[in-house]
């Protein structure tokens, strides 16, 4: 057996830098990893592409810290209504949002895990997430339309 792949708070903080893409679990502030959260704010890690179900609360704790304190650029996620300052943001251009189904995130986040393509989904079909960059395509299979959406990782 290998060496364990678990590592302290600090030592996964030296993966990190300004501008990466990162993924958090959770969904208000429930399974969120909030001592890393909490340690990344100190360490000041900003210009984030946060990928989270949610954008947690506009309390100082869990993925609402780095909406709060402005370090996160773009936020991917199914659900923000709990959190005001997501709107506030987003009205004054300093946060982009793109708002996915939450069926739509898990299998697209499952599709980059796993190294897949990307996912067939009918959700979104004959919107305006078909001009989205994050549309690779439709497909009609069985005579049902589908986009192909990008991965997530």
């Amino acid at each position: 057996m290998h060496g364990s792949k678990a590592a302290s708070v600090e030592e996964a903080l030296t993966h990190i830098r300004n501008g990466q893409t990162i993924m958090l679990s959770g969904f208000t502030n429930v399974g969120s990893p909030n001592k890393f959260i909490v340690k990344m704010a100190e360490a000041g890690i900003t210009d984030i592409d946060l990928i989270s179900n949610d954008a947690g609360n506009d309390h100082t704790d869990g993925i609402g810290t780095l909406i709060c304190q402005h370090r996160v650029r773009r936020l991917t996620a199914s659900h923000v209504g709990l959190n005001p300052k997501v709107a506030e943001q987003m009205n004054d251009g300093t946060l982009e949002v793109v708002l996915v189904p939450q069926g739509t995130l898990a299998e697209r986040i499952r599709c980059g895990g796993t190294g897949l393509g990307g996912v067939l989904t009918p959700t979104g079909v004959g919107t305006i997430v078909e001009d989205s960059p994050l549309c690779l395509g439709k497909q009609t299979i069985d005579g049902k339309e589908y986009l192909l959406m990008k991965p997530l990782k």
